[in-house]
């Protein structure tokens, strides 16, 4: 699962787009108990969501011009410019060139082959969220894909990213890990858009995962928050019990409650 002790081409960061940080803040402060915090004068807006006083995700408001509402998943680089330099000779896009954030790190927002967006963040004086893999935080990210082979090549070439295929009830689940970091260090999946009817209809994307001490409680407080159920809280045998939603401007997530680890 994922954590905080970040390596090079894990996540580090995710933040959400949305047409109303104020409702956004209010959505999931009631979903996961997060407070959000402006980051100042001259950030635009931005800000960060935070549980105990520890920072889990950022957000913002975002224009139509901007696209959809949605969370976008950051992975770790030790040099925007050359992760961003990666990406273009990879055939992929540069939404957002690398820039200075104060003195908190480099950041950028590019796409893969696919059109797929997300960003880096090249650390400064913040390395990343402040917690990881516990309730109301980021545990796992999962890619949806229409090529998986070409997903995994290009973020091979740009992040050092390494998959492997892993046996799961009806066929190959291909995790996601760090270079050299093996198994034991994955953080999430990349999945064939054909093979899951909920994503493919909604479209390619990076899906953030939050950690939930009960998914049914947390599926039932969404709606009544307004969100949107997009899969119903199903168990998913070794792993946990999954559900879909999206938040009430139409940013997409999903929550789980992990399986106890074996012994």
């Amino acid at each position: 699962m994922l954590t905080t002790r970040f390596a090079d081409g894990a996540p580090n960061w995710v933040d959400v787009g949305t047409p109303d940080i104020e409702g956004a803040a209010s959505f999931y402060g009631g979903l996961f108990g997060w407070r959000f915090r402006s980051a100042g004068p001259g950030a635009g807006g931005y800000g960060f969501f935070q549980l105990d006083g520890r920072m889990v995700a950022g957000g913002m408001r975002a224009a139509p011009e901007q696209g959809p509402p949605s969370w976008t998943v950051y992975f770790r680089s030790p040099d925007a410019e050359a992760t961003t330099r990666a990406a273009e000779q990879a055939h992929g896009g540069v939404l957002l060139r690398p820039m200075e954030v104060r003195d908190e790190g480099r950041m950028a927002i590019l796409s893969d082959k696919a059109g797929v967006p997300f960003g880096i963040w090249q650390p400064g004086r913040t390395a990343g969220i402040d917690v990881a893999g516990e309730p109301g935080s980021l545990c796992w990210v999962e890619l949806y894909t229409a090529d998986l082979p070409a997903a995994a090549a290009f973020y091979r070439a740009v992040l050092g990213l390494e998959t492997f295929g892993v046996p799961f009830p009806g066929g190959v689940y291909t995790t996601v890990n760090p270079a050299g970091g093996g198994e034991d260090s994955m953080f999430g999946g990349m999945v064939p858009l054909a093979d899951d009817p909920t994503e493919a209809d909604a479209g390619p994307c990076w899906l953030p995962y939050f950690e939930a001490e009960d998914a049914d409680a947390t599926v039932a407080e969404a709606e009544r928050l307004g969100g949107t159920v997009r899969m119903p809280a199903t168990d998913m045998p070794d792993v946990g019990r999954i559900a879909k939603l999206a938040d009430p401007y139409g940013a997409r997530f999903a929550v789980i409650t992990s399986a106890p680890p074996r012994e």
